[in-house]
Formats: structure tokens, sequence, C-alpha cells
């Protein structure tokens, strides 16, 4: 009877890797869009960029978005979230070096109101400066994404062609180090399994879910409007999922891609900032709910570290459910893999980068527990 159970046991993490390769929405694939014809031309995109202490950064993100291969005008502005490492100088000068002063405005913001959070706070200053534009669509982007040159032409041919309301692009985030290596595909790995593409691109009466990458949304203004703006989610932590949420409950259409020739320029030089960057809003994920704290874990364990602990029992049966687990899940991986261009070895360390992730979201509800969730850019946004 024992041995019965331990199986039954062993059996669940190949069943789960079954249904996420079968039938999660094909997440695990990796598919780049081709670019697309805009059609018609000379679209007017006005491109909001937050930043916050991005000094170091802001110059390429901006200059990035000068050298757009885009039959149409680019308008950017820029706000600046009470900087205090000259970021505002460093964004006019790389404006200045573009050439592109006629079309580059910049906004002190102002202070921070009580229910708001930073980012969208100062996003909706930048709408509200674009108001009287007569754009066609509004970019929102990081003052840390480096723009590849079709990246504008791309979202908005996109839209076009399949009359989005809203699309974004997941960029390539930082692998430089053996840390961002081990760690970051997987961060994107484990958000398109929360979030299969296919099921977000799907007309809401075929399926609900609804996400976007914050680094690079691009909306139409009568879409934002319909939803009643920004301040309709003002308060939330995940706002990128929040507002892509309010935009297919609206009858809006959207898609996430994911994105090969932009990339953010932010890096992560230890494992410290990488798990600070997933413990800021990883229990606002689970709607600060212990129960489903609990539930996550005990999914997680299952998921992924149980496969390893059948390896170790050296009974032949439960040894080879658990290889069976672990191989399912590196075939699941690997397209990931070879997206960032790593080796096809980084697709086994999957059991380890959870251990990881399990500990920042453990992380993360202690930190709000102790009233400091959410901390970003010096502030506490999840108390």
């Amino acid at each position: 009877m024992r041995q019965i159970a331990l199986q039954a046991l062993a059996a669940i993490p190949v069943l789960i890797w079954m249904y996420l390769l079968i039938g999660r929405g094909a997440f695990w694939r990796i598919a780049v869009r081709p670019t697309l014809r805009p059609d018609p031309p000379g679209r007017h995109v006005v491109v909001i960029m937050p930043a916050r202490n991005e000094a170091e950064v802001i110059g390429a993100a901006i200059t990035s978005l000068a050298h757009q291969a885009f039959d149409g005008v680019i308008d950017l502005i820029v706000v600046d979230d009470g900087s205090a490492d000259g970021t505002a100088a460093a964004a006019t000068a790389a404006a200045r070096a573009a050439g592109t002063l006629a079309h580059f405005r910049l906004i002190r913001g102002t202070a921070l109101p009580a229910g708001w959070t930073g980012k969208l706070w100062a996003l909706t200053q930048g709408v509200a400066a674009a108001a009287r534009s007569g754009a066609d669509y509004l970019l929102f982007t990081d003052a840390d994404i480096h723009h590849g040159p079709k990246s504008v032409a791309t979202l908005v041919a996109t839209a076009e062609a399949q009359q989005r309301d809203l699309v974004s692009h997941m960029v390539k985030l930082s692998t430089t180090t053996a840390v961002e290596r081990l760690l970051i595909p997987a961060f994107v790995f484990f958000f398109f399994k929360l979030y299969p593409p296919a099921w977000i691109a799907a007309p809401r009466q075929v399926h609900k879910l609804a996400a976007a990458a914050g680094g690079c949304i691009l909306i139409r203004p009568a879409a934002l409007s319909r939803i009643g703006g920004l301040q309709a989610i003002r308060s939330h932590i995940i706002d990128d999922c929040a507002l892509a949420r309010a935009v297919k409950d609206s009858g809006g259409r959207i898609c996430l891609e994911l994105s090969s020739d932009s990339r953010s320029l932010r890096p992560y030089r230890s494992s410290a900032e990488i798990g600070a960057m997933i413990s800021r809003s990883a229990f606002a994920q689970l709607n600060h709910s212990y129960l489903a704290l609990a539930a996550t874990l005990l999914g997680l364990f299952l998921t992924y570290l149980l496969p390893v602990w059948l390896l170790l029992t050296g009974d032949a049966s439960l040894v080879g459910f658990g290889a069976a687990a672990l191989l399912l899940m590196s075939l699941c991986y690997l397209p990931m893999v070879r997206f960032y261009g790593l080796s096809p070895l980084w697709s086994v360390c999957l059991p380890l980068i959870a251990a990881f992730y399990m500990g920042a979201l453990i992380h993360s509800a202690v930190q709000y527990a102790r009233g400091s969730g959410g901390r970003w850019k010096g502030r506490v946004q999840d108390a």
C-alpha cells in the first residue's frame, strides 16, 4: 500500500508537466513575430517614459527611440519622477544629441498623491500632457529599455493588422553575468507559464486571461479612456497586468509577444538584486493571501523539487517517474534557453531556480507582513 501511495505521488509531477506541455496554451513555444507593414502609414505615436534616478541608462533609451525606422511621427515625453541623479539633464542631453528636441518634452513630476504607485502617477502626468496631441497611440516604456530600430513600427503594425487596442512586447532581459543566465530566462518562462500569450490574445469570451509587460506597452488613447484612464488601476503594484486586464474586460483586444531586438539596459549584478525584483510584487500576485501562498509553495514543490527527490530514493519505479518529469521539464524550458542564446545545459537547472523563486516568494510575504512590501526606488508601495 505504501509503495502504491509513493508511486501515485511520483506520478503527480509527470502529469503536471504533460499538462504544461500540451494544455497550457503552448506557452513554452518561443515565437517572435516578423515585422509587419503598417497600413496605412503615417501614424502618430507619443512615447511616455517615467524616470526616477535613471541617469545611467536613459540616454541610450532615448537615442534608440530617436533612431526608429518608422513611417510616422514619434514624440517623446519624459516624466522625471523626483530623480536626484541628474536624470532630467541626461534625458535632455540625449534628445539634443539625437537631434530630436523638437519632438521631446521633459515634465517635472509633482508629489505622489496618496493611493497611487509612483510609476502610474508619472505615467498619468505624461498622458495628460499628451491629451491634445491627437496621437493615434501612446507608448508606455521604461527608461531602461533600448528599442530595436523597428520596435515602434512592429508595435503599430501589430495593432493595425490585428486590430489590437493594446500591444505589449516582453523585451530581452540582461543575461551578461552567470547569475543572470541562471535566473533571468526562468523569470520570463515563469511569467509566460502564468500568462500564456495565446490565451492573452484570445477574445475575452474565449479566455479572460490578460497580461502585459510594463517595459513596452502600446495602447490606443480611446482604449485608455474607455477604462477610465490610469486612475482606474492607480494602486496596483502589478500595473502592467492590471492595465491589460482592464482593457480586455472593457471589450478591447490585446496581445503580448516576445521581442528579439529590444532589450533591457538594467543589469542584475547579484542574486540578491534579482531576488528583490521578484519579491517586490510576488505576494501581490497572490492577492496577499497566505492560503494562496501555501498552495503555491506546495505546487512549486510538486512541480520542480519532488522529481529531484525521487531520483534520490533508489527505488527504480520512483526514479523513473522523477527522470520522466525532469526530462519533460527540460524540454519545456529549452526553447527559452535557446532564445537567450544559452547552452542547452541551462535547461536542467529549473529545480534549483524554482527553489530560489520560492525563497523570493516567502520573502515577499514577510516584507508585506512587516509593512515594507513592494519596495522600489526608495518607495514602499505594497503595505
